[in-house]
């Protein structure tokens, strides 16, 4: 069966996340991916927080599965020669450099559209236009510049980044988005086109309820369904909200059994106004439904610390798997906690595809996330990293090089 994107080839040049997050949904969906690597070094995440020594790390496995990986030296004269070819037989570029530095190359948005008009370059930035454009961004970064941390953490405390990569991952996912709207158009036009995803752009995109929040909040000077309500006065911008829900559905963690020694034994619980019959039954207050100040969504607002706590002490008495049990029969929103050795270990998960595991010719067999996007038609097959310039003869030999062609290259240091 044939892939979503087979027959479109992408040049990647990205490395760290954001841009190879991208380029391995890419790949998921069946485009060929040729990544393109410094020779003796490659990605610099082959190396980083490494576990096993002289394999690649899982911080790189984990990023750019099913891709080809070439080794060459742009700064050479023959390996800029190598790369004008790969320019006029690819689909996409993608590159998450440093603002600037494939102008510096020589390979200005101009130079690849003469090379190939039909060409796409999509593109990582911290910033967009303006006055921090030329600034280097890491994950954390974005995060706080896209307004997460200031709304991530309790009301009590410091700004919170989250352990959700939404400034990189996140980032990719927004560029993957473009790319393809991109290749789209193209049918249309027949022309290529420049795609930017700026970092703080997509996580202010995913941070859209904090901004309708800001604009309510000047409007009406308080936010009920925040944790802070009714008890301390709000400022003049969007608060941090605990483990509020962030709707209109208000919603916290509560402990569960055994919290005192599991840090993960919580349950995620929303009082949705639907359900409220149920859940004053399920938890043994059923005075409440005849309760003035507990009838309505509205006049709960000012009860809900003390409606959490009675909640919670309700989930206290149980596991939280056993309350999940006992409230999906009810319909009540709710979720366990779930850490990562849980997750790794649900058995759902490897049935979907959603988790998966990789026999890696170096470190062995590995856990690796899959594509989070399943399509009928297109099932993905995750395969492995590729080793450094593995396929480097490969992909020059179908670009029309001759074996003693890629032997001069490799004599002269171009490839590796």
């Amino acid at each position: 069966m044939s892939k979503a994107l087979s027959g479109y080839r992408i040049l990647d040049f990205t490395h760290v996340q954001s841009g190879p997050t991208c380029t391995q949904l890419l790949a998921w969906f069946g485009a060929d991916v040729i990544k393109v690597e410094r020779a003796g070094e490659g990605d610099a995440t082959r190396g980083q927080l490494r576990d096993i020594p002289e394999a690649d790390s899982l911080y790189f496995t984990m990023l750019n599965h099913n891709k080809r990986s070439i080794t060459l030296d742009t700064k050479n004269p023959k390996g800029k020669q190598v790369l004008e070819t790969l320019i006029k037989e690819c689909d996409v570029l993608v590159e998450n450099f440093a603002p600037g530095a494939l102008d510096r190359m020589g390979f200005t948005w101009e130079r690849i559209n003469e090379l190939n008009p039909k060409m796409i370059v999509a593109s990582v930035k911290g910033f967009g236009p303006g006055p921090y454009e030329h600034c280097k961004v890491y994950e954390n970064v974005a995060q706080c510049a896209g307004g997460s941390a200031s709304t991530t953490g309790f009301d009590d405390g410091p700004p919170m980044v989250t352990g959700a990569q939404i400034g990189d991952s996140g980032t990719g996912l927004h560029l993957a988005l473009g790319i393809l709207a991109a290749l789209l158009q193209r049918h249309a036009t027949g022309r290529g086109q420049k795609v930017l995803a700026p970092m703080q752009d997509a996580v202010l995109n995913l941070c859209r309820v904090k901004l309708r929040d800001q604009q309510r909040l000047e409007r009406t000077g308080v936010m009920k369904e925040y944790p802070q309500y009714p008890d301390t006065p709000f400022g003049d911008s969007v608060p941090r909200a605990g483990n509020a829900s962030g709707g209109g559905q208000p919603g916290s963690i509560l402990k569960c059994k055994g919290w005192e020694t599991d840090p993960n034994a919580y349950i995620y619980f929303i009082t949705q106004g639907a359900v409220w019959d149920s859940i004053c039954k399920v938890i043994g207050k059923e005075e409440w439904l005849t309760d003035p100040e507990y009838a309505t969504p509205a006049t709960r607002l000012p009860h809900l610390k003390h409606i959490f706590a009675t909640v919670e002490e309700w989930t206290k008495t149980m596991t939280k798997f056993e309350a999940m049990d006992i409230l999906n029969k009810f319909d009540i929103p709710c979720g366990p906690i779930l850490s990562m050795k849980e997750i790794a270990e649900e058995p759902s998960l490897r049935e979907t595809g959603t988790i998966v595991e990789v026999d890696h010719p170096v470190r062995g067999k590995y856990l690796t996330v899959g594509n989070p996007i399943k399509l009928s038609d297109s099932p993905t097959d995750v395969t492995r990293s590729p080793l450094l310039g593995e396929h480097t003869e490969e992909v020059l030999g179908q670009l029309g090089y001759t074996a003693e062609q890629i032997a001069a290259l490799r004599a002269e240091r171009v490839i590796s």
